[in-house]
């Protein structure tokens, strides 16, 4: 073996190898040969009669192949331990957010190429916009506007990870051009910003007032959502009622019909005598006595018959607004609720849509300015009321239908024509109205009192006839038991109010109801499917309604009952409570 050129192809092996230990001839074989080859090469040349030599030699390599193994899982440990120690002490990934393409620059540049294109992108870090390169090892630079994007301290995209889950919510206040959107941050509007349309938005039909979830960065929208307002105002299906469905309300339904039905069936008469159809309906009366039943069944109605005059398919679409609903502390935010429901109502009108907005308790935000101790609400609310129902003029097929059982708190501002344009009272149930309404609550799907069907000799019609008969006799039966209040007049007049006189289309409802569970307690401890409403039932639950309606207010101040019984406060002296035995009432001195 040549030690000093262990390189030389051109050595004879058949002759003796001489080996030269001279320093200046020795070349150092450490990168050549490993050590325990070496002695591999020196136990072949051992004598064989020098066996405790071979032996020693023989534990060297041993000692050599453990001292080899362990210092390569010293180096490997070492590489481990320098790759980790690099991560950890290499600065974080930024995240930004996707935003397209550079913007082309306005200086003279050559041309760039789409490769080059590729290789930078416009992202988004906070507020900051930046014009960034990409790796090129990424194998797919194709990202999508909104997707977020790992950006190393070179400020180098070197990574995707696609779109946020998270983010907050912003209302829309403007669709604009160049897919951008203008939105709201705040509830008043008062803080609003420009964003992009994420890759999910580009192609969906965004209008002012749905809400967008915007990325953590605040530069791009990712997902949309309804307006949640507008989806709580909004009733789905509009119940179908009947006029026929509505008892003792015939005056109140031909002014309806009159006013909002005819101006839909015959433009051509109204435009010939230059009639503008009217705009909005305030239903005023007593509570319980049909004013949100006649809205809803306005809306049905109305439709199914411009449906089959005009032949064409128009759709309703009611909107059913608590006044106290509306109502918010945040300055402003009433208004804004105001101006998006009236909005809605303009884009559904110009869809095709009749647009019914029914107002409930009115009252409530339409209140008289300068009156009262949330003045300084219905003073800025009733501006913008007055404002949004002048706007509806343009509109041919968007009617406003107001609720309230006390009309005299409204703003004249709001009921002069050309905005309320016609007021309709909703009486309390008389003698025939009464008739009706027992009629449609003790219908055909109502069982009867074997008894007395028995007394009509099986005839379920003759039977039901003279159970709301009974109803109706027993509601307005006049007698001391049915005395409610004495109302003294300033003409020197007394008159005694019966429970008769405090009866509404609710109350009835609730009789027959309360009827129902009479009859439903008593099948179940008798076991009986044949049991059914009787004339003592129908009693039964009339007396038993009225005691538990004789509520009377505790209090000096009632104008507002005076007003609900059509006695106007000035006319009335004093009014006394009915003593009756089993209860003392007080008498109310000097209320008005």
């Amino acid at each position: 073996m040549n030690i000093n050129n262990t390189d030389d192809q051109n050595n004879n092996p058949s002759e003796p190898q001489n080996v030269h230990w001279s320093e200046a001839n020795f070349n150092l074989p450490e990168t050549h040969l490993r050590s325990s080859a070496l002695l591999d090469e020196i136990l072949q040349q051992v004598p064989p009669d020098e066996e405790s030599l071979r032996q020693y030699l023989l534990l060297l390599r041993h000692q050599l192949e453990v001292d080899e193994r362990q210092f390569g899982e010293a180096q490997q440990a070492l590489v481990e331990f320098e790759e980790a120690y690099e991560k950890l002490t290499q600065p974080a990934n930024r995240i930004g957010v996707y935003l397209g393409l550079p913007p082309s620059g306005k200086g003279k540049k050559k041309k760039s190429t789409s490769t080059e294109d590729q290789q930078t992108a416009l992202i988004a870090i906070g507020d900051q916009e930046y014009i960034v390169n990409i790796d090129p090892q990424l194998e797919d630079t194709k990202f999508d506007v909104g997707s977020r994007v790992k950006v190393n301290e070179a400020y180098a995209v070197v990574g995707e990870l696609g779109p946020s889950d998270s983010g907050p919510i912003a209302k829309i206040s403007e669709v604009l051009e160049g897919d951008r959107l203008r939105v709201s941050t705040d509830p008043q509007g008062m803080n609003s910003r420009i964003v992009y349309r994420g890759a999910a938005l580009l192609k969906s039909t965004l209008a002012a007032g749905d809400e967008v979830r915007l990325e953590p960065n605040f530069k791009v929208a990712l997902e949309a959502f309804p307006s949640t307002e507008n989806r709580d105002y909004f009733l789905e299906e509009v119940p179908q009622i009947p006029w026929e469905k509505i008892g003792g309300q015939q005056e109140a339904i031909q002014i309806i019909r009159d006013t909002i039905e005819l101006p839909l069936l015959h433009p051509e008469i109204f435009e010939r005598f230059g009639k503008k159809p009217l705009k909005g309906i305030l239903l005023y009366g007593p509570p319980g006595c049909g004013k949100t039943l006649i809205g809803k069944a306005t809306a049905y109605n109305l439709t199914q018959t411009f449906n089959k005059h005009s032949g064409k398919d128009l759709k309703d679409y009611f909107m059913l607004i608590n006044g106290p609903q509306l109502l918010n502390m945040w300055l402003g935010e009433t208004e804004r609720q105001i101006r998006e429901i009236f909005t809605t109502a303009r884009e559904k009108a110009k869809s095709g849509h009749l647009v019914f907005i029914f107002i409930d308790e009115a009252e409530s935000i339409l209140r008289t300015r300068s009156s009262g101790r949330t003045s300084h609400i219905q003073n800025t609310v009733v501006p913008q009321f007055s404002a949004e129902m002048d706007g509806l003029i343009a509109l041919e097929n968007v009617v406003v239908m107001l609720t309230s059982n006390r009309p005299d708190y409204i703003d004249p501002a709001i009921l002069r024509p050309e905005r309320i344009d016609r007021k309709v009272k909703v009486q309390r149930p008389d003698l025939e109205a009464s008739r009706q309404i027992f009629n449609i609550y003790l219908n055909e799907n109502v069982p009867l009192d074997p008894a007395l069907l028995k007394e009509h000799k099986g005839d379920a019609k003759k039977a039901r006839k003279a159970l709301v008969e009974h109803a109706v006799h027993e509601t307005f039966r006049v007698s001391s038991d049915t005395e409610f209040i004495e109302v003294f007049t300033r003409s020197g007049g007394t008159e005694t109010l019966h429970f008769k006189d405090l009866l509404s289309g609710a109350l009835i409802m609730s009789m027959v109801e309360r009827a129902k569970d009479f009859v439903i307690k008593r099948s179940i401890e008798t076991k009986s499917d044949k049991e059914g409403i009787g004339k003592d039932d129908i009693s039964k639950a009339i007396n038993t309604e009225f005691r538990e309606n004789e509520i009377f207010p505790k209090t000096d101040t009632l104008e507002d009952w005076l007003k609900l019984l059509d006695y106007e406060p000035e006319n009335v002296v004093d009014i006394k409570p009915i003593q009756r035995e089993g209860k003392k009432y007080k008498p109310h001195r000097n209320v008005i």
